[in-house]
Protein backbone atom coordinates (compact mmCIF):
# COMPACT_ATOMS: atom_id res chain seq x y z
CA UNK A 1 0.00 0.00 0.00
CA UNK A 2 1.23 3.10 -0.86
CA UNK A 3 0.74 6.31 1.05
CA UNK A 4 -0.61 9.84 0.14
CA UNK A 5 1.35 12.68 -0.25
CA UNK A 6 0.32 14.94 2.92
CA UNK A 7 -2.63 17.63 1.85
CA UNK A 8 -2.36 20.90 3.65
CA UNK A 9 -5.52 22.31 5.54
CA UNK A 10 -5.39 25.62 3.09
CA UNK A 11 -6.30 23.32 0.10
CA UNK A 12 -8.78 20.72 2.21
CA UNK A 13 -10.82 24.09 3.22
CA UNK A 14 -10.32 25.54 0.25
CA UNK A 15 -11.90 21.83 -1.93
CA UNK A 16 -14.48 21.67 0.83
CA UNK A 17 -15.56 25.45 0.02
CA UNK A 18 -15.87 24.91 -4.06
CA UNK A 19 -17.47 21.48 -3.43
CA UNK A 20 -20.29 23.02 -1.12
CA UNK A 21 -20.36 25.85 -3.67
CA UNK A 22 -21.16 23.33 -6.51
CA UNK A 23 -23.92 21.05 -5.02
CA UNK A 24 -25.40 24.68 -3.37
CA UNK A 25 -25.45 26.24 -7.32
CA UNK A 26 -27.12 22.76 -8.25
CA UNK A 27 -23.65 21.27 -10.42
CA UNK A 28 -22.19 19.08 -8.47
CA UNK A 29 -18.71 17.98 -10.08
CA UNK A 30 -16.77 14.61 -10.26
CA UNK A 31 -18.89 11.71 -9.16
CA UNK A 32 -21.64 14.02 -8.17
CA UNK A 33 -21.98 15.46 -11.48
CA UNK A 34 -25.63 16.01 -12.82
CA UNK A 35 -26.17 17.96 -16.54
CA UNK A 36 -28.69 20.57 -16.28
CA UNK A 37 -31.85 19.48 -18.47
CA UNK A 38 -31.12 19.55 -21.79
CA UNK A 39 -27.40 19.63 -22.56
CA UNK A 40 -27.60 17.70 -25.97
CA UNK A 41 -30.15 17.94 -28.87
CA UNK A 42 -33.92 16.52 -28.58
CA UNK A 43 -35.45 14.13 -30.88
CA UNK A 44 -38.97 14.60 -31.95
CA UNK A 45 -40.30 11.10 -33.55
CA UNK A 46 -43.21 11.78 -36.08
CA UNK A 47 -45.25 9.43 -37.33
CA UNK A 48 -46.00 10.52 -40.46
CA UNK A 49 -44.03 11.65 -43.66
CA UNK A 50 -42.21 14.87 -44.75
CA UNK A 51 -44.47 17.50 -45.77
CA UNK A 52 -48.01 16.13 -43.73
CA UNK A 53 -49.69 18.53 -41.45
CA UNK A 54 -47.96 16.74 -38.44
CA UNK A 55 -44.44 16.86 -39.79
CA UNK A 56 -45.03 20.77 -40.58
CA UNK A 57 -46.05 21.40 -36.94
CA UNK A 58 -43.06 19.89 -36.04
CA UNK A 59 -40.77 21.79 -37.60
CA UNK A 60 -42.23 25.49 -37.01
CA UNK A 61 -42.32 24.49 -33.07
CA UNK A 62 -38.90 22.94 -33.21
CA UNK A 63 -37.07 25.42 -34.28
CA UNK A 64 -38.55 27.98 -31.82
CA UNK A 65 -38.13 25.74 -29.59
CA UNK A 66 -34.65 24.93 -29.89
CA UNK A 67 -34.23 28.45 -29.48
CA UNK A 68 -35.64 28.61 -26.28
CA UNK A 69 -34.27 25.21 -24.65
CA UNK A 70 -30.97 25.70 -25.71
CA UNK A 71 -30.66 22.64 -28.03
CA UNK A 72 -31.57 22.31 -31.38
CA UNK A 73 -34.65 20.13 -32.02
CA UNK A 74 -34.55 17.29 -34.42
CA UNK A 75 -37.09 15.99 -36.37
CA UNK A 76 -37.38 11.95 -37.47
CA UNK A 77 -39.97 11.02 -39.46
CA UNK A 78 -41.01 7.12 -39.10
CA UNK A 79 -44.32 6.72 -41.23
CA UNK A 80 -46.31 3.76 -40.76
CA UNK A 81 -49.67 2.45 -40.06
CA UNK A 82 -51.16 3.18 -36.70
CA UNK A 83 -48.25 5.42 -35.78
CA UNK A 84 -46.82 2.01 -33.69
CA UNK A 85 -43.13 2.17 -35.27
CA UNK A 86 -42.56 5.78 -34.10
CA UNK A 87 -44.33 4.56 -30.63
CA UNK A 88 -42.17 1.70 -30.24
CA UNK A 89 -38.77 3.41 -30.99
CA UNK A 90 -39.40 5.90 -28.46
CA UNK A 91 -40.57 3.50 -25.91
CA UNK A 92 -37.14 1.92 -26.58
CA UNK A 93 -34.85 4.89 -25.91
CA UNK A 94 -34.14 6.15 -22.36
CA UNK A 95 -36.97 8.04 -20.80
CA UNK A 96 -34.77 10.98 -20.03
CA UNK A 97 -36.59 13.69 -22.01
CA UNK A 98 -35.02 13.45 -25.60
CA UNK A 99 -36.60 11.28 -27.23
CA UNK A 100 -40.25 12.83 -27.58
CA UNK A 101 -43.30 11.74 -29.33
CA UNK A 102 -45.53 13.33 -31.54
CA UNK A 103 -48.52 12.16 -30.95
CA UNK A 104 -52.51 13.32 -32.59
CA UNK A 105 -55.67 12.88 -33.27
CA UNK A 106 -54.44 9.56 -35.18
CA UNK A 107 -53.10 8.29 -32.28
CA UNK A 108 -56.80 8.56 -30.50
CA UNK A 109 -58.73 6.54 -33.53
CA UNK A 110 -55.69 3.85 -34.13
CA UNK A 111 -56.65 2.64 -30.81
CA UNK A 112 -60.38 2.08 -31.61
CA UNK A 113 -59.41 0.86 -35.14
CA UNK A 114 -56.60 -1.87 -34.21
CA UNK A 115 -57.98 -4.87 -32.47
CA UNK A 116 -54.88 -4.77 -30.18
CA UNK A 117 -52.26 -1.65 -30.73
CA UNK A 118 -48.80 -2.65 -29.55
CA UNK A 119 -48.56 0.39 -27.42
CA UNK A 120 -50.91 1.82 -24.92
CA UNK A 121 -50.63 5.57 -25.26
CA UNK A 122 -52.39 6.59 -22.27
CA UNK A 123 -50.50 3.99 -19.74
CA UNK A 124 -47.00 4.06 -21.61
CA UNK A 125 -46.84 7.50 -22.22
CA UNK A 126 -46.47 11.04 -20.12
CA UNK A 127 -48.53 14.18 -22.08
CA UNK A 128 -46.54 17.37 -22.24
CA UNK A 129 -48.67 19.76 -23.92
CA UNK A 130 -50.49 20.30 -27.38
CA UNK A 131 -48.75 21.81 -30.10
CA UNK A 132 -51.36 22.79 -32.73
CA UNK A 133 -55.08 22.61 -33.34
CA UNK A 134 -57.19 22.13 -37.46
CA UNK A 135 -59.81 21.49 -38.59
CA UNK A 136 -61.44 20.01 -42.12
CA UNK A 137 -62.55 21.98 -44.80
CA UNK A 138 -65.64 20.29 -46.55
CA UNK A 139 -64.60 21.40 -50.34
CA UNK A 140 -66.31 20.95 -53.82
CA UNK A 141 -64.61 21.32 -57.26
CA UNK A 142 -65.63 25.30 -58.69
CA UNK A 143 -67.23 23.79 -61.49
CA UNK A 144 -69.75 21.68 -59.19
CA UNK A 145 -73.56 23.19 -58.51
CA UNK A 146 -73.19 23.31 -54.63
CA UNK A 147 -72.74 26.78 -53.18
CA UNK A 148 -73.41 25.79 -49.84
CA UNK A 149 -73.24 22.96 -47.97
CA UNK A 150 -76.83 22.78 -47.31
CA UNK A 151 -77.09 22.65 -51.32
CA UNK A 152 -75.25 19.53 -50.88
CA UNK A 153 -77.41 17.81 -47.85
CA UNK A 154 -80.23 18.78 -50.33
CA UNK A 155 -79.12 16.74 -53.07
CA UNK A 156 -78.31 13.85 -50.52
CA UNK A 157 -81.46 13.31 -49.73
CA UNK A 158 -83.21 14.21 -53.35
CA UNK A 159 -81.27 11.03 -54.46
CA UNK A 160 -80.49 8.75 -51.39
CA UNK A 161 -76.87 6.90 -52.50
CA UNK A 162 -76.01 9.13 -55.24
CA UNK A 163 -73.73 11.31 -53.66
CA UNK A 164 -70.01 10.52 -52.72
CA UNK A 165 -67.17 11.97 -50.18
CA UNK A 166 -64.25 11.57 -51.18
CA UNK A 167 -61.40 11.50 -48.14
CA UNK A 168 -57.57 10.04 -47.96
CA UNK A 169 -57.61 5.87 -46.36
CA UNK A 170 -59.51 4.36 -44.78
CA UNK A 171 -59.40 4.88 -40.94
CA UNK A 172 -57.43 8.22 -41.02
CA UNK A 173 -59.45 11.02 -38.87
CA UNK A 174 -60.63 12.65 -42.91
CA UNK A 175 -61.97 9.23 -43.19
CA UNK A 176 -63.42 9.18 -40.06
CA UNK A 177 -65.02 12.30 -40.18
CA UNK A 178 -66.61 11.84 -43.28
CA UNK A 179 -68.42 8.52 -41.78
CA UNK A 180 -69.56 11.07 -38.56
CA UNK A 181 -70.68 13.34 -41.18
CA UNK A 182 -72.85 10.61 -42.84
CA UNK A 183 -74.46 9.57 -39.67
CA UNK A 184 -75.01 13.20 -37.98
CA UNK A 185 -76.56 14.69 -41.51
CA UNK A 186 -79.03 11.65 -41.81
CA UNK A 187 -77.72 11.34 -45.55
CA UNK A 188 -77.15 8.38 -48.00
CA UNK A 189 -73.84 8.72 -48.82
CA UNK A 190 -70.86 6.70 -50.49
CA UNK A 191 -67.32 7.66 -49.34
CA UNK A 192 -64.31 6.84 -51.20
CA UNK A 193 -60.84 6.49 -49.90
CA UNK A 194 -57.97 7.31 -51.88
CA UNK A 195 -54.34 6.38 -51.48
CA UNK A 196 -53.14 10.48 -51.24
CA UNK A 197 -54.30 14.11 -51.34
CA UNK A 198 -52.88 14.79 -54.80
CA UNK A 199 -55.03 11.82 -55.88
CA UNK A 200 -58.04 13.20 -53.60
CA UNK A 201 -57.32 16.73 -55.00
CA UNK A 202 -57.59 15.42 -58.52
CA UNK A 203 -59.98 13.72 -58.67
CA UNK A 204 -62.12 16.21 -56.84
CA UNK A 205 -61.15 19.01 -59.75
CA UNK A 206 -62.19 17.04 -62.43
CA UNK A 207 -65.80 16.54 -60.86
CA UNK A 208 -65.68 12.86 -59.92
CA UNK A 209 -65.85 13.13 -55.97
CA UNK A 210 -68.59 15.50 -54.77
CA UNK A 211 -67.21 16.63 -51.98
CA UNK A 212 -64.18 16.10 -50.32
CA UNK A 213 -62.87 16.55 -46.68
CA UNK A 214 -59.08 17.44 -46.12
CA UNK A 215 -56.60 20.02 -44.17
CA UNK A 216 -56.43 23.43 -45.34
CA UNK A 217 -52.98 23.08 -45.77
CA UNK A 218 -53.27 20.45 -47.88
CA UNK A 219 -55.81 22.75 -50.08
CA UNK A 220 -54.68 26.06 -49.70
CA UNK A 221 -53.14 26.71 -53.24
CA UNK A 222 -55.97 24.89 -54.79
CA UNK A 223 -58.42 27.40 -52.85
CA UNK A 224 -56.55 30.40 -53.58
CA UNK A 225 -56.20 29.68 -57.48
CA UNK A 226 -60.34 28.89 -57.29
CA UNK A 227 -60.21 25.23 -58.35
CA UNK A 228 -62.10 24.35 -55.49
CA UNK A 229 -64.74 25.94 -53.49
CA UNK A 230 -65.17 25.78 -49.18
CA UNK A 231 -68.47 24.75 -48.21
CA UNK A 232 -67.86 24.17 -44.41
CA UNK A 233 -65.52 24.25 -41.91
CA UNK A 234 -65.14 21.19 -39.49
CA UNK A 235 -64.81 22.53 -36.14
CA UNK A 236 -67.62 24.15 -33.94
CA UNK A 237 -66.69 27.22 -34.30
CA UNK A 238 -65.37 28.97 -37.78
CA UNK A 239 -61.87 28.77 -38.93
CA UNK A 240 -59.64 32.06 -38.34
CA UNK A 241 -57.89 31.19 -41.83
CA UNK A 242 -61.54 30.67 -43.45
CA UNK A 243 -63.76 33.30 -41.35
CA UNK A 244 -66.67 33.50 -44.31
CA UNK A 245 -66.91 29.72 -44.49
CA UNK A 246 -69.77 28.43 -42.54
CA UNK A 247 -69.09 25.43 -39.86
CA UNK A 248 -70.60 22.27 -40.65
CA UNK A 249 -72.87 22.82 -37.64
CA UNK A 250 -73.90 25.96 -39.00
CA UNK A 251 -74.76 24.57 -42.61
CA UNK A 252 -77.36 22.19 -41.27
CA UNK A 253 -75.81 19.96 -39.27
CA UNK A 254 -76.14 20.96 -35.19
CA UNK A 255 -73.54 19.95 -32.84
CA UNK A 256 -71.15 18.62 -35.27
CA UNK A 257 -67.49 19.36 -34.19
CA UNK A 258 -64.10 17.73 -35.23
CA UNK A 259 -61.27 19.52 -34.53
CA UNK A 260 -57.75 17.33 -35.05
CA UNK A 261 -54.47 18.32 -32.93
CA UNK A 262 -50.85 17.64 -32.35
CA UNK A 263 -48.74 17.12 -29.09
CA UNK A 264 -45.88 16.03 -27.57
CA UNK A 265 -45.73 13.16 -25.42
CA UNK A 266 -42.62 10.96 -23.52
CA UNK A 267 -42.38 8.21 -22.14
CA UNK A 268 -44.38 7.67 -18.81
CA UNK A 269 -41.00 6.76 -16.72
CA UNK A 270 -39.84 10.50 -17.75
CA UNK A 271 -38.97 12.57 -14.65
CA UNK A 272 -41.96 15.08 -13.92
CA UNK A 273 -39.37 18.53 -13.71
CA UNK A 274 -38.32 17.40 -16.91
CA UNK A 275 -41.85 17.23 -18.48
CA UNK A 276 -42.18 20.64 -16.61
CA UNK A 277 -38.94 22.04 -18.34
CA UNK A 278 -40.58 20.97 -21.81
CA UNK A 279 -43.75 22.05 -20.81
CA UNK A 280 -42.43 25.81 -19.98
CA UNK A 281 -40.26 25.88 -22.94
CA UNK A 282 -43.48 25.10 -24.62
CA UNK A 283 -45.74 27.84 -23.79
CA UNK A 284 -43.13 30.25 -24.30
CA UNK A 285 -42.77 29.10 -27.74
CA UNK A 286 -46.12 28.32 -28.58
CA UNK A 287 -47.28 32.07 -27.51
CA UNK A 288 -44.65 33.51 -29.59
CA UNK A 289 -46.37 35.69 -32.13
CA UNK A 290 -44.25 34.80 -35.10
CA UNK A 291 -44.64 31.25 -34.49
CA UNK A 292 -48.44 31.83 -34.01
CA UNK A 293 -48.19 33.57 -37.48
CA UNK A 294 -46.38 31.11 -39.74
CA UNK A 295 -48.50 28.16 -38.28
CA UNK A 296 -51.94 29.84 -39.07
CA UNK A 297 -50.76 30.24 -42.52
CA UNK A 298 -51.20 26.62 -42.73
CA UNK A 299 -54.57 26.62 -40.94
CA UNK A 300 -53.17 25.36 -37.41
CA UNK A 301 -53.62 27.19 -34.02
CA UNK A 302 -50.45 26.70 -32.77
CA UNK A 303 -51.79 26.55 -28.91
CA UNK A 304 -50.01 24.98 -25.28
CA UNK A 305 -51.93 23.35 -23.35
CA UNK A 306 -50.96 21.84 -19.42
CA UNK A 307 -50.59 17.91 -19.56
CA UNK A 308 -53.87 17.06 -18.01
CA UNK A 309 -55.57 19.32 -20.62
CA UNK A 310 -54.12 17.30 -23.22
CA UNK A 311 -53.61 13.74 -21.76
CA UNK A 312 -57.64 14.22 -21.23
CA UNK A 313 -58.01 15.48 -25.00
CA UNK A 314 -56.47 12.25 -26.35
CA UNK A 315 -58.79 10.16 -23.78
CA UNK A 316 -61.72 11.72 -24.79
CA UNK A 317 -60.87 11.08 -28.15
CA UNK A 318 -60.55 7.73 -28.31
CA UNK A 319 -63.80 7.03 -26.68
CA UNK A 320 -65.09 9.68 -29.60
CA UNK A 321 -63.49 7.82 -32.58
CA UNK A 322 -63.93 4.02 -31.09
CA UNK A 323 -67.71 4.53 -31.19
CA UNK A 324 -67.74 6.40 -34.46
CA UNK A 325 -65.80 3.25 -35.83
CA UNK A 326 -67.71 1.02 -33.86
CA UNK A 327 -70.39 2.31 -35.65
CA UNK A 328 -69.62 2.93 -39.09
CA UNK A 329 -68.10 -0.73 -39.50
CA UNK A 330 -65.40 -0.02 -40.13
CA UNK A 331 -62.92 -3.06 -40.63
CA UNK A 332 -60.37 -3.10 -37.85
CA UNK A 333 -56.96 -3.94 -38.30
Amino acid sequence: MTQSAPVSRRALLAGAAALGGALALGRPSGAFAQAKYPDQPIKVVVPFGAGGVGDVTARIVGEKLGGVLGQRIVIENQPAAGGITAAQNVLRAPADGYTLALFSNGTAVSVGLFNKLPFDPVKQFKPVSSMGYFDFIFATSADKPYKTLADLLKAAKDKPGALNIGTVVVGSTQNLTGELFKTSAGIDARIVPFKTTPDLLMSTMRGDVDVMIDSYASLKTNLEDGKIRALATSAGVRSAVLPNVPTVAESGVPGFDVVSWNAFFVHADTPQPIVDALNAGLKKTLEDPDTKKRALELGIEARHSTPQEIGKRLADDIAKWTAVIEKAGVEKR
